[in-house]
């Protein structure tokens, strides 16, 4: 299985394709080419792809078979995929997230009563 193959990376209206050796880590060939796996907080705060976090997910096709309980779980119940447990083996074509941050605040707007 040597060689590159093509992955084809969608981020909204955007599309690279990036060729990509065999047998590398998803997340890891994503960061290399500064496509953004995270959100503006877990970018900084993340499992560094041990499959832990959950946060760098991604839309993947054809979808590989999964080898983690999470990505199990994803292909189960119509989850996005964690891009650290995805083995480049074929041409892919993967979508980018947005990434939100649950229960994030915002600072408080006053209104003109409570000046």
């Amino acid at each position: 299985m040597d060689g590159t193959v093509p992955v084809t990376v969608i981020d909204g209206d955007s599309e690279t394709t990036i060729e990509v050796e065999r047998g590398r880590n998803l997340r890891e060939v994503l960061l290399e080419h500064d496509l953004p796996v995270y959100g503006t907080v877990s970018k900084h705060a993340n499992c560094g792809g041990r499959g832990l976090c959950s946060t760098c997910t991604v839309e993947v096709e054809p979808a590989p078979d999964p080898t983690h309980w999470h990505d199990r779980a994803a292909v189960r119940f119509g989850y996005p995929r964690l891009s650290c447990c995805i083995e480049v083996d074929r041409p892919l074509t993967v979508g980018l997230l947005d990434k939100h941050v649950w229960g994030q605040v915002f600072p408080r707007q006053l209104s003109n009563d409570e000046d």
